[in-house]
C-alpha cells in the first residue's frame, strides 16, 4: 500500500524537489517517515520553524525553483509564518507542509488546535485544507503550480491520519516546473511609450529585482536613451556590474547620485521595480513603467503609461521604435555626481589608523575583497544592509539575498542555510547584525550540525543600531536597544564552530581571511562603531528638525556623552582625515 505521504514525497520529487527543510512533530511523523524511506529528498532539520521558512526562501531565490518547508500542527507550523511572509513578498515559490490535528477534533478546541488554512492566507497565493485523503495529490498539484506560476506561497495543510491513510491514487501528471513564456505589451502601447521616452530631453532608468536576466536589454535601452540606471535594492544584483550607465542606488540606503539622477529627469522609465518609497520618486518626470504583474502599475506613484511585461521581452520590442541619442549632457553629469558620492563613501571604508571601534564601512569593504567571485552575501535587517548595499560589489556572479521586502530581522542566517544547503560548495557569507544573531541564535547549531560552512559575520555594536538611527532622525532619545552581548566568537567556538573576535583594524583581515579560508562553519564577532550614521541621499526637514530634538533631548536627559561619540565617530574622523 501506498500511503497519502509517500505519494506526496513522490510529487516534490518529481518537481526537482530536493530538500525539505522543518522540524520533526507527532502530527508531521508520516511524512518525515516517507522522506526517511525515500531516495532523492532529504530532510534538513533546523531549530526553529521560522528559520525553515527562511531556509526554502533564500534556496528558491538563488535556483529559481519549488522548495519546501514543514511544520507539525498547531504552534509548530505557526513558527513559519514570518519566513513564509518573507518568501512571499519576495515573489519565490515555496510549499509549505502544515501539518494538522485529527480532522475528527477540528473544531472542539483540541490540545494546539489551529486553523492554519485561514492564519496563512495573507502570505499565501494558494492555502488549503485536505479533509479527506481523496483530495490528494490533486490539491497538491494545484498548490505546486500557483506556487510556481505566481511565484509565491503555497500552504496544505493535512492533518496527521490523512498522511498515513492510503493514497487514492491519480494518472502522474507531467513534472511541475515553470513555464518559460514571451510576454510583452501590444505594439500600440509599445508606441505610446516610445513617444514619451523620445520626447524627453532627461531619461533616468530605475530598475529592480524584475531585471533578473535583462542585463543586456538594460544596457542596451540605456545607450539608446543616453540614460543612467539607478537601481533599487534587490536590482543591486542584476544591474550594478559591467554597467558603463550605472550610477548607483536610491531610497534610504542609497548614494546622492541616485537620488540626483532621478530628480533631475523629465523621463523615468521604471524596470521590473516595487520600490516603495513615494518621496525618491522625480517630482515633475513623466513615468513609463513595465512590470510583469498589471496589478503593480501605478501602486507605488502616479504613472504615464503602464506596460505588462517581461522586461527583457519588452525592452527588445521597444528598442526598434526609439530614436538613437547623441547628446548625452544629463548622463555625463550624472555619472560626473555617481564618481564623486563614490569616493565620498569609500574614503570611509578605511582603517581610521588603527582607532577603536571598527568602523562597518570598512568591514564590508574588505568582506567584499576577500570573499570569493560566487559568493552569496546575506545581510541582516538593519545596518547590515545599509552596509552591504553600498560596499559589496557585484560581478553577474555573487548574489546578494535578503528580507528586502518583508524587513524582518534574524534573517541572515536561516537564509545562509537553504542557500549552503543548495550550494554546499560555493561560500556563503551571512553579515549578521548582533541583534539579528541572538533572535535566532540556535540556528548556529543547526549550521554546526548539518556540516554548512557557513561564515558568519557580527556587526557587534551592542545595539539595535538602525532602530537607533530612526529614533534619532524622529528626534527621540535612544531607549531599549541597548544589548549586553557576550563574546559571541567565545560562543561560536563553545558549539565547535570556529570564532575569532576582532577588536582592532589592524586584526580584521587577517580575521577574515581565515574565516574565509576554514574548511567548515565560522564566526567572526567584530566590534563595530555604535555611532555609526547612515545618512540617506535626501534629508527631509522633519529629520533636522527631528535630529535637533534629539540632541536637545539627549543632553537634557543627562547622556550628553552620546552626542560626543557621535561626533566623534562621524564628525572629527571627517575633519582629520
Amino acid at each position: 500500500m501506498t500511503n497519502v505521504a509517500e505519494t506526496v514525497v513522490e510529487i516534490i520529487k518529481d518537481a526537482g524537489v530536493k530538500r525539505v527543510y522543518g522540524l520533526p512533530g507527532d502530527s508531521l511523523n508520516g511524512f518525515t517517515d516517507a522522506i526517511r524511506t525515500s531516495a532523492g529528498v532529504t530532510w534538513e532539520q533546523v531549530r526553529h520553524e521560522e528559520s525553515a521558512a527562511f531556509a526554502a526562501a533564500a534556496e528558491a531565490t538563488l535556483t529559481g525553483e519549488l522548495t519546501v518547508c514543514a511544520g507539525s500542527c498547531g504552534p509548530g507550523n505557526l513558527h513559519l509564518i514570518n519566513g513564509l511572509f518573507d518568501a512571499n513578498r519576495s515573489r519565490v515559490p515555496v510549499l509549505a507542509i502544515a501539518a494538522q490535528i485529527p480532522a475528527a477534533e477540528i473544531g472542539s478546541n483540541y490540545f494546539q488546535e489551529t486553523h492554519p488554512q485561514d492564519l496563512f492566507r495573507e502570505c499565501s497565493v494558494y492555502t488549503e485544507l485536505v479533509s479527506i485523503p481523496a483530495q490528494l495529490p490533486r490539491v497538491l498539484e494545484i498548490a505546486m503550480r500557483t506556487a510556481v506560476e505566481k511565484r509565491g506561497v503555497a500552504v496544505v495543510v493535512i492533518p496527521g491520519e490523512v498522511f498515513l491513510a492510503e493514497s487514492a491514487g491519480r494518472k502522474k501528471s507531467a513534472p511541475i516546473r515553470a513555464t518559460q513564456s514571451v510576454v510583452r505589451p501590444g505594439d500600440r502601447e509599445l508606441r505610446q511609450a516610445a513617444e514619451i521616452l523620445n520626447a524627453a530631453k532627461k531619461v533616468t532608468i530605475l530598475g529592480g529585482a524584475g531585471t533578473e536576466g535583462s542585463h543586456r536589454q538594460v544596457l542596451e535601452i540605456a545607450e539608446k536613451l543616453k540614460a543612467p540606471v539607478v537601481h533599487a535594492l534587490r536590482g543591486k544584483d542584476f544591474l550594478e556590474y559591467d554597467n558603463p550607465y550605472d550610477v548607483g542606488m536610491t531610497g534610504l540606503l542609497g548614494f546622492t547620485s541616485g537620488y540626483r539622477a532621478m530628480e533631475a529627469c523629465d523621463a523615468l522609465l521604471m524596470l521590473g521595480t516595487d520600490f516603495p518609497y513615494q518621496q525618491f520618486y522625480p517630482s515633475k518626470a513623466k513615468i513609463v513603467q513595465v512590470d510583469l504583474r498589471g496589478e503593480q502599475l501605478g501602486r507605488r506613484t502616479p504613472i504615464d503609461l503602464g506596460l505588462v511585461g517581461d522586461v527583457g521581452d519588452t525592452v527588445d520590442a521597444l528598442l526598434p521604435l526609439l530614436d538613437d541619442r547623441t547628446h548625452r549632457k544629463h548622463l555625463d553629469s550624472s555619472l560626473k555626481h555617481y564618481a564623486k558620492a563614490r569616493k565620498d563613501l569609500d574614503e570611509l571604508a578605511d582603517n581610521d589608523r588603527n582607532r577603536q571601534p571598527i568602523h562597518p564601512q570598512y568591514l564590508a569593504r574588505l568582506v567584499s575583497e576577500l570573499a570569493s567571485e560566487d559568493a552569496v552575501f546575506i545581510p541582516d535587517v538593519g545596518s547590515p544592509v545599509v552596509w552591504a548595499s553600498r560596499y559589496l560589489t557585484m560581478n553577474g556572479s555573487r548574489r546578494l539575498i535578503g528580507s528586502f521586502s518583508h524587513g524582518t530581522m534574524a534573517n541572515a542566517v536561516p537564509h545562509a542555510i537553504g542557500a549552503q544547503s543548495a550550494f554546499p560548495d560555493r561560500q556563503v557569507i551571512a553579515l549578521s547584525g548582533d541583534g539579528g544573531l541572538g533572535m535566532l541564535f540556535g540556528e548556529l547549531l543547526t549550521i554546526r550540525q548539518n556540516k554548512l560552512p557557513v561564515k558568519v559575520v557580527v556587526f557587534n555594536n551592542s545595539s539595535l543600531n538602525f532602530v537607533e538611527v530612526e529614533m534619532k532622525a524622529a528626534g527621540f532619545v535612544n531607549f531599549g536597544t541597548q544589548l549586553d552581548n557576550p563574546n559571541f566568537a567565545d560562543v561560536a567556538n563553545a558549539m565547535g564552530i570556529h570564532g575569532q573576535r576582532v577588536e582592532q583594524p589592524d586584526d580584521l583581515e587577517g580575521a577574515l581571511r581565515t574565516a574565509f579560508d576554514h574548511d567548515g562553519p565560522a564566526l567572526v564577532d567584530v566590534v563595530t562603531a555604535q555611532q555609526e550614521l547612515s545618512i540617506p541621499p535626501a534629508v527631509s526637514a522633519e529629520q533636522v528638525r527631528g535630529f535637533t530634538l534629539y540632541a536637545i533631548r539627549t543632553i537634557m536627559s543627562g547622556r550628553g556623552d552620546e552626542l560626543v561619540d557621535l561626533a566623534d565617530t562621524n564628525v572629527f574622523r571627517r575633519l582629520f582625515d
